[in-house]
């Protein structure tokens, strides 16, 4: 079974890669699954259709997905292609602690098969700007990140799996926080993401972004592992051709000598257990 439950199109406002193209390109890779998840970040960017102004940067849009243009998107290219992959119906969910009824509204709107939970902005601000890190001691900015994060999945409960739950490490200018000191919060999130019945994904992006282990950690993942903890996809965060499915394998591998006997698919929200 060769999945990618990470995956961007050009509905991401990050990502000019289109639906259909990306689909093809998964049927040339041979990949038997792939997820669609485009971002949306409320908080920071607006829904096409709402009061708030669309901003651009260099001509392009800061905007969550197109909702009504995505769906007949979706629907079009699962009906070309369906036979021949199997293409779940995700979206990545970019939740701050005060934009959670915001993402409760959009939850309710689709038949999704499978949220990843990321957190990308905290207080409004982006971390790969360093607006969020401007001012703050490395110390002050990672714990803030992991209180965000905490604060989150105490409170907001329609997703599937945190998505690369150190992502603050890609863009510490400071260099990689030392594991330990952020351990406490990480182990809290990591309880309360078990006893919910969610996971988390391994992103391959690590590679391409040049980081020293995987994403999330090594120690995270074992640390994961050794709580109980099960359910975990993976996926490529791929925003370009040259992304998709890429690292797969190599990430199947290391969760089999972490102790992990099987990766996941979803199903309408619900994990599907593959044999690693």
């Amino acid at each position: 079974m060769r999945t990618d439950y990470h995956v961007h199109t050009e509905f991401s406002d990050d990502s000019t890669y289109p639906m259909e193209q990306v689909v093809k390109d998964a049927i040339a890779l041979a990949l038997d699954e792939i997820c669609i998840t485009d971002h949306v970040d409320y908080g920071v960017k607006a829904d096409w259709d709402s009061d708030e102004p669309i901003l651009y940067r260099h001509g392009e849009p800061i905007a969550n997905v197109d909702y009504p243009r995505f769906m007949t998107e979706f629907k079009r290219v699962q009906q070309l292609y369906g036979d021949r992959l199997s293409i779940k119906l995700g979206m990545e969910f970019g939740v701050q602690s005060h934009t959670i009824p915001q993402f409760e509204t959009l939850f309710k709107r689709y038949p999704f098969d499978f949220i990843i939970l990321s957190i990308h902005q905290v207080e409004d601000k982006e971390f790969w700007t360093q607006d969020f890190q401007q001012g703050r001691a490395q110390q002050e900015y990672n714990e803030r990140y992991y209180e965000e994060m905490l604060k989150v999945v105490r409170a907001y409960k329609n997703y599937s799996v945190l998505g690369h739950m150190d992502l603050i490490k890609r863009y510490d200018e400071a260099g990689i926080y030392p594991f330990e000191k952020v351990k406490p919060f990480i182990a809290e999130i990591l309880k309360i993401v078990i006893a919910d019945g969610k996971g988390i994904e391994v992103n391959t992006s690590s590679h391409r972004y040049g980081l020293s282990d995987s994403m999330p950690s090594t120690e995270l993942l074992q640390l994961y592992h050794d709580l109980g903890g099960t359910i975990v996809t993976i996926g490529s965060d791929s925003h370009a051709p040259a992304h998709l499915g890429t690292y797969i394998q190599e990430a199947e591998c290391q969760l089999k000598s972490l102790g992990f006997q099987h990766f996941c698919t979803y199903e309408k929200m619900q994990p599907v257990f593959h044999q690693l």
